[in-house]
Formats: structure tokens, C-alpha cells, sequence
């Protein structure tokens, strides 16, 4: 386990996820904690990478870094998406292996599972089909990492773990009105439609597609919780459990938005994914579940995008 002087490295602090495991870590006591911004240390440059290791030696690696966005975004820059999350996520592993790191995790993403996976989607399916063709650059770079930690733990005897969250949502997020996910781009949407009067509102798709969500500060909890407790080649699912159709979600959204315009939905853009749940057994038999429902949690994330005028620009 990390003792509370233990030296913690967070990649990617100042985004969503790792921003929230900063925040959980000091939260429990931590104070140790390593970080760099992206003009201070660029994770895709190794050289950069390697002496960032070798001259601060942490402890504990939490992986967060990473290029991420909506299907907009990934279907958009499918080789920006592949080459970038890889390059950091292989310089920052190898650097943590090669300068003895006693401890990393790193987190992932659902989309690596397949397209059409068993639902609820265990751990297990991993590979066993294809992937959703949206965001298979991102899926394919993120499953090249989480297979990196298990060859290190099989070759080297290393102690890597990885988590693979459901649909994140939270304190920090992306709000881009092209770039960023489903549910921040709802918040934004819906706000800018009530401020300016707008009589509609028109969503992708056709509503139907089924998905589950997370408070990103649960997801922060699980992955320190991870770090104490768990060891093995085989990623951990983190979710609720639970999901919603997008058409639900969009609902849900204007009700905690208070806008009372119209929802319609544009069948000629993409769906993606049909249905999208994690099963979750296995973090709850290590001894961990959520805390956050769905609207508690976007009523957070709306009053973190009112509160946060300069992250609406994003």
C-alpha cells in the first residue's frame, strides 16, 4: 500500500480524471504528489519523458494523460488520436519501469471492448470481436497500454494495473461544443439554448443508444482504492452498474438545465455504440462501489460549468 509520505506521481493532473485523483489523494492524506504541466513535460517526447523519471524517481505512477473527445472528435482525427495517446502512454510506462516505479495504474477507457461485447461487458471480452469503428484509434491505443502493463508484470514481475472507466463526467470537464462528450456537450447546449431563447434543441442520433455514467470523483475513490488493493494482469471495470438512453439523458439534462424548449434528434448523425454497460461485479468483490447518482452528479456539473466561465470556452 502507498504510505502517506509515498512519492505519487499524477500524469495528467490538470484534466478531468487527474485532477480528481489529486483532489482524492490530498483528500486521504497524501501530500507527495509529483505533477507537471504539459508545457513543463511533454509526454510524447521519450527523451523528455526518461529524464522526468530518472531525476524525480515516484514511487506510484497514476497514467490519467491522455488525448481524448467525443465521436465528433475521434472520427475526425482517427491518426492524431492513435499516435498521440500512444507515444505517452508507452514513454510514461517504460520510463516508470526503467527507473523502478513500485506501483502504476492505468486508466483506460470501455471503448476498448467491442462493439457488439455481452452486455453487461465483463472484463473477459476484451478482443473478442471488433471494435466500434468512432473511436477505434483511441480504443486500439488504450488497449496497447493496459497490454503493455500485463507484459511488463509477465516478463518483469512488475506490479501494473489498469481501470477502464464507463462515461466520465464531473468537476473539470470539457464543455467544447464539438470536441467534448455527450454529456458536458448536453449541459452546454442546453444552457446556451435557455439563455438565448432557442424554442429547440436538436441532438445527435436517434436517442436510442444506452449508456451508463460515472462521477469522476467516484472514479478517483476507485483508483486509489485500486493502488491499495489490487494486483493482476486483468483490467478492473469501473461503473455503475446502471444506464440510460441518450434520449433519457438529453431529458434529464434540460430538466437540470431548466430549459423547457423542444428536444429533437438528427437520425442522419452517427449513434455509435448501441449500448454500452460495464459489469462492475468484480470492483464490488474487491469491496467498492459508487457513490454519486446521475442527477446529484450533473447537478454538480452544472454548477462547476456556471462557476467556470473560462471552461465553457474550451
Amino acid at each position: 500500500m502507498m504510505l502517506k509520505d509515498s512519492k505519487i506521481y499524477v500524469a495528467g493532473h490538470r484534466g478531468m480524471v487527474g485532477s480528481a485523483i489529486v483532489r482524492e489523494l490530498r483528500r486521504q492524506g497524501y501530500e507527495n504528489i509529483v505533477t507537471r504541466t504539459h508545457r513543463e513535460l511533454d509526454l510524447t517526447d521519450q527523451q523528455a519523458v526518461n529524464g522526468f523519471f530518472a531525476a524525480e524517481r515516484p514511487e506510484y505512477v497514476f497514467l490519467a494523460a491522455a488525448k481524448v473527445g467525443g465521436i465528433a472528435a475521434n472520427s475526425a482525427a482517427l491518426a492524431d488520436f492513435m499516435y498521440e495517446n500512444m507515444m505517452l502512454e508507452m514513454n510514461v510506462i517504460h520510463a516508470a519501469w526503467k527507473n523502478g516505479c513500485r506501483k502504476l495504474e492505468f486508466l483506460g477507457s470501455s471503448c476498448i471492448y467491442p462493439r457488439m461485447a455481452p452486455q453487461p461487458m465483463p472484463e473477459s471480452c476484451l478482443l473478442t470481436s471488433e471494435l466500434e469503428k468512432t473511436n477505434e484509434a483511441y480504443a486500439l491505443a488504450k488497449i496497447s497500454g493496459l497490454k503493455y502493463c500485463e507484459f511488463l508484470n509477465r516478463q518483469y514481475g512488475t506490479d501494473y494495473i489498469s481501470v477502464m472507466p464507463t462515461n466520465l463526467y464531473g468537476p473539470n470537464d470539457n464543455y467544447h461544443p464539438e470536441h467534448s462528450h455527450v454529456l458536458p456537450a448536453l449541459i452546454r447546449r442546453f444552457h446556451e439554448a435557455k439563455v438565448g431563447g432557442e424554442p429547440s434543441v436538436t441532438c445527435w442520433g436517434d436517442g436510442s443508444p444506452l449508456r451508463e455514467f460515472l462521477y469522476v470523483d467516484d472514479l478517483a475513490n476507485l483508483c486509489v482504492f485500486l493502488m491499495n488493493n489490487y494486483s493482476g494482469n486483468e483490467t478492473v471495470n469501473a461503473g455503475t452498474g446502471k444506464e440510460l438512453t441518450i434520449k433519457e439523458l438529453a431529458e434529464l439534462v434540460a430538466r437540470t438545465v431548466g430549459y423547457q424548449g423542444e428536444i429533437l434528434w438528427d437520425a442522419t448523425r452517427p449513434n455509435g455504440t448501441p449500448r454500452k454497460l460495464l459489469d462492475v461485479s468484480k470492483a464490488k468483490a474487491l469491496g467498492w462501489t459508487y457513490s454519486t447518482e446521475l442527477p446529484d452528479g450533473i447537478r454538480l456539473s452544472y454548477d462547476d460549468f456556471l462557476n467556470n466561465p473560462m471552461r465553457a470556452e474550451r
